[in-house]
């Protein structure tokens, strides 16, 4: 059953220290004794970043420690948060990291590691994407109890895990950044992945922003952009036009402004027309 609560607050409010010394508080732990979170969302880190924070490590140490939770069946302790901290102190050699112990489950080892890589803004859009879907499909959590956890809407939430819908070469072109999520989720609105395939190609051929790519997605759709509903005219403005209606017999549009306007007369076949031209000459 799924675990309900505001998990969005971040790491501690999920789960709390334990009552014995050695759960809550920081110890030290050696890394070939630590491993990788498997539910760890996050599998791409930068190159360039891991190597800029080791030289960190190097200088000035770890100063937040990873977050682990013991698994006593196999003596080792499994990486609830910190994965970038502890490759980058495996890059420059350390045998021990500081750590703290937790008590924590399978689903709440893969909410902590989300909600941390979400706080930080380490995720790419599939990545989010996947830990939600293994929320859903594997710990039976709705859109709203995932989005409560992560501290996001309902509807954020359910548009992220749309992304998985998107064809391979969609996919990649997200991975790649290529395009935004906003472009992704523009062009899911087409009905088939061939569409889809053949509108992204025009967006990057073309380089569109996202409200481009929205245009574009309705011409291919055969939407008609919305026309804006005419302003109610000023009383005196409505009184002319009915003056003229009732002069001419047909309908009269004033379009007034400022500097000038325009005004449009109706007429609905030839001999009205004739009508009108030789009604108006004449007076």
């Amino acid at each position: 059953m799924a675990r309900k609560g505001g998990l969005g607050r971040g790491l501690d409010a999920l789960i709390p220290g334990g009552d014995s010394p050695s759960e809550g508080s920081t110890t030290s732990v050696p890394i070939r004794k630590i491993q990788s979170n498997p539910r760890q969302p996050r599998t791409e880190m930068d190159e360039k970043e891991l190597i800029e924070l080791a030289a960190s490590i190097r200088e000035h140490g770890i100063l937040q420690p990873l977050i682990v939770t013991y698994d006593p069946n196999q003596d080792v302790y499994i990486l609830i948060a910190g994965e970038r901290r502890l490759r980058a102190a495996a890059m420059i050699g350390l045998d021990a990291v500081p750590v703290i112990i937790r008590q924590a489950t399978d689903q709440e080892r893969l909410e902590l590691a989300l909600i941390e890589n979400i706080q930080r803004s380490d995720l790419s859009p599939l990545e989010e994407a996947e830990a939600y879907h293994q929320l859903v499909t594997i710990f039976g959590l709705s859109h709203e109890e995932i989005a409560l956890r992560v501290g996001k809407s309902r509807p954020a939430v359910t548009n992220t895990l749309r992304l998985l819908d998107l064809p391979a070469p969609l996919r990649k072109a997200l991975a790649d950044v290529d395009i935004t999520e906003g472009h992704a989720r523009a062009l899911l609105g087409l009905p088939t992945s061939q569409a889809q395939i053949a509108a992204l190609q025009t967006v990057l051929n073309l380089q569109l922003n996202v409200r481009q790519t929205e245009a574009l997605v309705n011409k291919y759709k055969g939407d008609r952009p919305e026309i804006p509903p005419r302003k109610e005219p000023a009383p005196e403005i409505r009184a002319l036009e009915q003056r003229l209606q009732d002069s001419l017999g047909t309908k009269v549009v004033l379009r007034h402004g400022q500097k000038g306007g325009s005004m449009i007369i109706h007429y609905y076949s030839d001999e009205e027309l004739t009508a009108l031209i030789n009604r108006l000459v004449e007076e």
